[in-house]
């Protein structure tokens, strides 16, 4: 027999549910992925840190979860909110079903929630604060949660979720790179692996001396949580390590770090973009991608003028920066996700780009 579970929202609005997954209560930002597959890379990307994501997809669940499609070594989102979950699940590399991946990850979900109004409510008021609970069904308790918990805006994430301790990825390749983790996808490190990087990651308050004495041919922001104005330690040494002209390469909240280095700023979207089918205007071809993306933060465009960088990638949805690059120096970055776990794989050739950088020195 189904579980009740809610989901309530800081303004009050409620969801009502059935639980699924760890029968509990969490409390995060609420959020929204438009992805029609890919729901347990979803669910294992360390950039969900702190929030509770809703799939607009229908059904959720039907070809279970394995080991293989994981993003990271355990989820870091908060929650996770389907409108159905499918109790029957068939695949032939299936492991387990979700359930009991949520479970024994201790993630709760909420399903029978309709995801519509939920996916509209979010896009018309903005991203807001909110709580799944199987324990607690007094409005007024779980209101007084909610708005206890942290605020998005002004919050370091990357610091829990990075990796405590230096390891080596890959060796034997014909470039060294050293990547920084903020909160990076495994598919990050397989790309950078076939595209010939022997690859060393560190953590996210690595001192760029460190970084530099490894004599890396090139460096690596990776992707993250949380507000990218928070994680000044990563700015400061982005600023030393760009002077340097070593070639870095960023990706998401790394691209975001890169603009703030160089003097940009950045701003909170209302309700982000996260999903498989944004399209991405690549500026120095004129092509359009179609590209994987979760970020609730953007380059405010405004701020790049007067810096030493061009604009080469631009949302076609609502015109937000999407990639940049500085204008002497080998640094660039895009806001999306080319290693697309899971997603289109249109931007990959991203990665033979960051190796030309390293080609020419």
């Amino acid at each position: 027999m189904k579980k009740p579970a809610v989901l309530l929202l800081e303004d009050g609005t409620l969801f009502p549910g059935f639980s699924f997954g760890y029968a509990g209560e969490a409390a995060g930002e609420s959020c929204f992925n438009t992805s029609l597959s890919g729901y347990q890379e979803i669910i294992t990307d360390p950039s969900y840190a702190g929030q509770i994501v809703a799939m607009t997809a229908p059904m959720i669940g039907n070809y279970g979860a394995n080991n293989a499609d994981t993003e990271s070594v355990a989820p870091a989102l908060r929650g996770f909110v389907a409108r159905e979950y499918s109790q029957v699940y068939e695949n032939w590399r299936a492991e387990e079903s979700l359930d009991a991946f949520l479970s024994r990850h201790q993630i709760p979900g909420i399903e029978g929630v309709d995801t519509r109004k939920l996916t509209r409510h979010i896009r018309d008021h903005g991203a807001m604060r909110c709580i799944i609970s199987s324990v607690d069904f007094d409005q007024n308790s779980l209101l007084a949660k909610v708005k206890a918990s942290p605020q998005m805006s002004g919050l370091d994430l990357a610091s829990g979720v990075t990796t405590r301790q230096p390891y080596v990825f890959s060796e034997n390749k014909k470039y060294r790179v050293v990547a920084y983790d903020f909160g990076m996808k495994r598919n990050i490190l397989n790309l950078l692996t076939a595209a010939d990087c022997a690859v060393t990651v560190v953590p996210a308050d690595t001192p760029a001396a460190e970084v530099l004495a490894q004599k890396p041919d090139g460096i690596f922001l990776s992707n993250g949580p949380g507000d990218p104005a928070a994680v000044t330690y990563a700015i400061e040494n982005t600023k030393k390590l760009i002077a340097i002209g070593t070639p870095v390469f960023g990706i998401c909240l790394g691209h975001q770090i890169i603009a703030l280095a160089l003097g940009a700023k950045t701003f909170k979207l209302k309700y982000g973009h996260r999903g498989g089918n944004q399209p991405v205007m690549d500026l120095t071809t004129q092509k359009v991608e179609i590209t994987s993306q979760n970020h609730g933060f953007a380059v405010d465009p405004d701020s790049l003028a007067g810096l030493p960088v061009d604009i080469t990638h631009l949302n076609l949805n609502d015109k937000t920066v999407e990639g940049l690059a500085h204008k002497t120096l080998p640094v660039f970055a895009v806001q999306y996700h080319p290693e697309a776990s899971p997603g289109p794989h249109d931007a990959g050739y991203l990665f033979q780009r960051f190796v030309k950088y390293m080609e020419k020195g």
